[in-house]
This record gives structure tokens, sequence and C-alpha cells, in this order.
């Protein structure tokens, strides 16, 4: 089972988990604020409307795309 952090909290979940799931499980969701202020969380699932940007280790990423791994760092931008 790997283990993430989730803005800074520890997070263990089933292997093949969506970064996008370990949001849902781990969190409220959302991944971001718009600029106009409005939270964002993962839309369609394949990508697409890119509502699931977070940073995993340093990188920008797409939630709904990347799958967890042991050790990994995900900052949401809420």
């Amino acid at each position: 089972m790997p283990e993430l952090l989730l803005d800074g909290r520890a997070l263990k979940v089933a292997e093949g988990t969506s970064v996008a799931a370990a949001l849902a499980l781990g969190s409220d969701g959302c991944t971001r604020t718009s600029v106009s202020g409005q939270r964002r969380a993962p839309l369609c699932g394949m990508g697409i409307c890119q509502e699931c940007r977070v940073t995993i280790d340093g990188r920008r990423r797409l939630a709904c795309q990347t799958l967890c791994r042991d050790g990994m760092q995900v900052e949401t931008h809420p």
C-alpha cells in the first residue's frame, strides 16, 4: 500500500489508486482555486479539463492521470 503526503498529511491508499481518487479519500477533493476564487476539483477524469492540476514532487501534474506511489508528495492549491 503506497503512503503519500497530501498537503503534509500522511495518507495510505490501495495500489493502483490515482492521485485524484486519493484526494477524494483524504481531503475535500479540491485541487485549486480559480482566478475568481471558486474552489475547483477533478471533473472529467481523463486529463482534458485540467481541473485536477496539483504539484507532485515539485512538478505540476494532472491528478487524474497520475498513480500514487510510496513517498509521493502532493500539494493542492486551494
